[in-house]
């Protein structure tokens, strides 16, 4: 009888602490950054020369970890290291990005991180630079070669997700490429409403079709 107690009084327990938890969910927010230093954010480095007093604020207000690696040594890769959990040499990609044009990285259905918080109740949202391919497929045209992402591939009237398919409750993301390799391949400049700038190298496209908040 003690047992049946002990293991009633258990259960309750975990349910008690369940529902509280339940009450109290943190908010998450994940900064994912390109050559960021570990000693360039001052909540690591009260000597650094960058200002960076909001983030100082989450950490102060959060938690603090102080051993992290990066799953991969470019951009591309490492978000899908963060995302899935896996390395993603185990995919068909053995190396280097998904070019432009090309679908989704992550395969339908893989528990993403977004996806297991979305499980838990929570709304998930993704800005900024994306880099694992997206869903050009519904809004592919019939005559379309090949990754073309050109407006005689594209019908722009159609909505084109990346984030969504993976979990990501809004999305509001921009494709970013090689430059001198974009403009070779995939000319974008005939898109109505598209902004093309560079930055470090790389050129960045951004057009109100991907705003899909």
């Amino acid at each position: 009888m003690m047992k049946k107690c002990a293991a009633s009084l258990t259960v309750l327990l975990v349910a008690a602490v369940a529902a509280v938890a339940a009450e109290k969910r943190p908010n998450v927010v994940l900064i994912y950054a390109d050559d960021l230093g570990f000693g360039d954010v001052g909540c690591y480095n009260p000597d650094s020369r960058i200002p960076t007093p909001n983030i100082d604020a989450l950490a102060q207000h959060g938690i603090r970890f102080i051993d992290a690696h990066a799953p991969d040594a470019i951009c591309s890769p490492s978000r899908y290291g963060l995302l899935t959990g896996s390395y993603s040499w185990r995919t068909s990609i053995k190396e280097g990005n998904p070019k432009p044009g090309d679908q989704p990285w992550i395969n339908e259905g893989r528990l993403t991180l977004p996806g297991m918080l979305k499980n838990l109740g929570y709304d998930t949202a993704v800005f900024g630079k994306w880099g694992l391919g997206a869903d050009w497929a519904p809004a592919a045209k019939v005559d379309r070669e090949g990754n073309d992402i050109s407006a005689a591939g594209i019908d722009y009237s159609k909505p084109v997700f990346a984030g969504k398919p993976f979990g990501f409750s809004w999305e509001e993301v921009h494709l970013w490429y090689g430059k001198a390799y974009f403009e070779k391949k995939y000319p974008c400049h005939d898109v109505p409403g598209s902004q093309e700038s560079v930055d470090g190298g790389r050129g960045i496209w951004s057009c109100a079709a991907f705003r899909t908040v």
